[in-house]
């Protein structure tokens, strides 16, 4: 097993490290599993279940690498390892700070799951360090050619990284990811999201150049205007060729509610791609469900298109892409 480590970023700009694309082959996807010690407690039996439901769609096709170890929460896409691969290269396995969206939570146990994995010789790869920089999984896309999609409202928010200005961060991720341009959403957001706006909440990369995202058709909904108004970024963005985008526009579901009557974040667009299927989130509402899944798989060609009840994971403000963290092949270890 190669294992490598390293504490500081190469600064070779022209290495051919990339991050892929999620529809690319894949060698297993990270679940840490909820237990008594998290906020789960009150509805632990419930969650459980969704959870051996998400493990039991992507055993079917590929590796779990199931995370019983220590931990504050279960939310794999943000404290996972952001991985980049090379042909013929190991993968490099990047490790930035995980500090609760922004220290609304505690995180120090989820922060160390990562260096654990690794010297526990789970994850092949070279270990690189970058501690000293927040930055959330779920907070990115890539295309897998260098375009990487956030949003403005995430990576600026308070006690990420200032006093990091827009143009440094975005520096570091263009150099950290191997990225050639960064696109900025600036608009879109979820009622009751603890992530300040995470990208995969709103709009997600597909193949063929095609961007799925939320969309609303009510204009008394509250979320109304900004998700227009992200629809109207999105109509404008072209690819790096000089394209328009495919547009592939996702329902929204009806608003879900704690109880106490709290609009909680439920989106289609947190679907996770595995080998060989789509997983999708749904809410129990039969006709967004499925159409959110007719449009998520017209989108995905020559995939199995699974829905997977998130309305457990909903009630701690997540769903189903948010509880995982895929891994390129090569890279989830034989133990």
């Amino acid at each position: 097993m190669l294992s490598t480590i390293c504490n500081f970023a190469p600064m070779n700009d022209k290495d051919d490290y990339r991050l892929p694309a999620e529809w690319e082959p894949q060698s297993g996807v990270q679940l840490t599993w909820p237990h008594a010690g998290t906020d789960w407690a009150p509805m632990l039996d419930e969650i459980m279940e969704t959870y051996r439901t998400m493990a039991r769609e992507i055993g079917r096709r590929e590796p779990v690498l199931n995370v019983g170890q220590p931990n504050d929460d279960t939310w794999a896409r943000d404290h996972g390892f952001i991985t980049l691969t090379a042909p013929g290269k190991p993968a490099r396995l990047l490790d930035f700070r995980f500090n609760g969206w922004g220290e609304k939570f505690p995180s120090e146990l989820d922060n160390a799951i990562n260096r654990r994995l690794f010297d526990e010789g789970r994850l092949e790869g070279i270990y690189e360090n970058h501690l000293d920089f927040v930055l959330e999984g779920g907070s990115i896309e890539s295309d897998g050619r260098g375009t990487i999609f956030t949003t403005t409202a995430c990576l600026m928010a308070p006690h990420r990284n200032q006093p990091l200005t827009q143009g440094e961060i975005e520096e570091r991720l263009k150099r950290w990811l191997r990225a050639e341009r960064i696109v900025w959403i600036d608009h879109g957001s979820l009622v009751g999201d603890d992530t300040d706006g995470h990208i995969d909440t709103l709009v997600r990369v597909g193949p063929d150049d095609t961007l799925l995202y939320v969309g609303c058709d009510d204009p008394a909904d509250e979320q109304y205007e900004e998700l227009r108004l992200m629809e109207q970024q999105l109509v404008g963005l072209l690819t790096t060729d000089g394209r328009p985008y495919r547009l592939v526009r996702l329902p929204m579901p009806r608003p879900i509610r704690d109880e106490q009557g709290q609009r909680l974040p439920a989106t289609y667009a947190n679907f996770l791609v595995v080998n060989g299927a789509v997983l999708c989130p749904t809410y129990a509402q039969p006709d967004l469900d499925a159409e959110a899944m007719r449009r998520i798989g017209e989108s995905f060609p020559r995939r199995d298109v699974v829905g997977i009840d998130c309305r457990s994971i909903i009630r701690q403000h997540g769903s189903l892409h948010c509880c995982t963290m895929q891994f390129p092949a090569g890279v989830v270890g034989k133990r």
